[in-house]
Parts: structure tokens; C-alpha cells; sequence
């Protein structure tokens, strides 16, 4: 039997989240999840409800600042091992980025294996910031090569994960941020008490913390002051920040 070939597909940014505007001064861009292993084509980029709600909030934060706001659109839904598909085509969506809009900031916002794409790809010179929701990260093995954290030197980078997630272990994500804190300082984790990996009791909380993290490192807008505090506490402490019920409502700026 002849092997099955991979079959050849392209990446894409999907058209821009609102109304594009006329100066781009800053993007983001939305890495939806996807799988462990597959070869198959991607699920719709938009279809679940919180990476609709994120592109929604991140695109109406920015609206006033020429954010441009985009979801990838991966070739395959898997990882697939060393080729690390979804890592490849964040990479090159914000090469795209720069040909459109020119030297802009770019902020990879991740949701799941996502999540995990943005800080591989983080160390494009264009980023210069990331965010990592309920990021999926692979189990650690003595005999692996550990997932790396040095690209994100330079880069501002929020992890926000549930602590009962049960699809990606939030104690990895906690340990990855704990080896990226000692390469860099501007590192930060929420947690979010009590939820899963959907995030759905307390949606509207880590949308605003995305919104707030990245309209800061985008634009230098001044972050609340939760995100301060964790960027600048010590492990373990800025790495297990509690995020506050609430949070959105009551930001209090200084």
C-alpha cells in the first residue's frame, strides 16, 4: 500500500475583527487551539464562543489605538510533533502582519494548544507580547528536550490557566512560567479559581485581563494594578496571581 502523503495546505489570516482601520499601529493576533496529532483540516477559527467574545473584546479595546485584530487560520488542527504546524503558522501570520501594516507591535493571544503556539512563536522580532489561555503544554520527560522559554525574553507574557482544568494541566503552565520568569522579569500567571478549561464562570474576567494586558504592552496604556503587582512580585507569588471576581468592572488604574 502506498504511504499516505500529508497533504499540502496554507495558512491564513482571516479578514479583520470589526472595521479595519485606516493606520494599523499595533496587532493582534488569535491562535485558536486545536490538536495533539492531526493532519485533518481545522475546525472553523471562530467556533467556539470564547475565542469569538476574545476577538470581539481585544478588536473593541483597541478600536481607538489602529488595532488591527485577526484570527490564523492554521493549514492542520494538530501540533504534529517536531513540525510543530501550529507554532510554523503563528510564525509566519505575523510575518504577514508586518507585509500589510509595516513594523507594528504584534500580541499573539493562544487559547489551548493556541496557547502554546504564541510563546513558541514569541520570539518573532515583531512580538512583542503574548498571551497563553489554558495553554496545552506536553507532559515533562528527563529524556525530552524542556519546552523553551528563552525566545520570550523581551517580550511581556501573561499565562492565565483554571485550576480545575482538566484537558491542560495548569500545574505545567505554571512551571514553564517559573523557568520563563528566570530569563524574564516581565512574566506574569493568573490563576482562575475554580474553573475549567472553558473558562465559562468567569469569561468576562479573563477577557478583561487580556484586553487590559495587551492594550499595555501594545500601547502603553497604563495596566491595573493586579497586573502590575504579579509582573513585578516574585515566584511563586506573581505566578499564582488569584484573578479577583469582578475583575473588568472595578479596575482601579494608578
Amino acid at each position: 500500500m502506498a504511504q499516505q502523503l500529508t497533504p499540502v495546505r496554507t495558512a491564513r489570516l482571516g479578514r479583520a475583527v470589526g472595521r479595519e482601520p485606516t493606520a494599523v499601529s499595533g496587532a493582534v493576533l488569535i491562535l485558536p487551539g486545536g490538536e495533539e496529532v492531526s493532519a485533518r483540516r481545522p475546525s472553523p477559527v471562530w467556533a467556539t464562543a470564547f475565542v469569538r467574545a476574545l476577538g470581539r473584546t481585544l478588536a473593541r479595546a483597541g478600536r481607538g489605538e489602529g488595532l488591527a485584530t485577526h484570527a490564523v487560520h492554521y493549514r492542520y488542527r494538530g501540533w504534529n510533533g517536531s513540525e510543530a504546524h501550529l507554532a510554523g503558522d503563528a510564525s509566519w501570520a505575523v510575518d504577514e502582519v508586518v507585509r500589510r501594516y509595516g513594523d507594528v507591535p504584534v500580541c499573539l493571544v493562544g487559547v489551548g494548544m493556541g496557547g502554546r503556539a504564541a510563546l513558541r512563536a514569541g520570539g518573532h522580532e515583531a512580538v512583542n507580547s503574548v498571551v497563553a489561555i489554558a495553554p496545552w503544554l506536553p507532559e515533562e520527560d528527563v529524556a525530552a528536550t524542556p519546552e523553551p522559554v528563552r525566545q520570550l525574553v523581551g517580550r511581556r507574557v501573561l499565562i492565565v490557566h483554571g485550576t480545575n482544568d482538566e484537558r491542560t494541566d495548569p500545574e505545567l503552565s505554571f512551571r514553564l512560567a517559573t523557568r520563563a520568569k528566570k530569563a524574564n522579569r516581565d512574566v506574569c500567571r493568573f490563576e482562575v479559581h475554580s474553573d475549567g478549561h472553558g473558562l465559562h464562570q468567569h469569561r468576562d474576567e479573563v477577557l478583561a485581563l487580556a484586553a487590559d494586558f495587551a492594550m499595555g504592552a501594545l500601547f502603553g496604556h497604563v495596566l491595573s494594578r493586579p497586573v502590575e503587582d504579579a509582573l513585578a512580585a516574585p515566584p511563586p507569588i506573581g505566578l499564582r496571581m488569584p484573578l479577583a471576581t469582578g475583575f473588568g468592572r472595578s479596575l482601579r488604574r494608578v
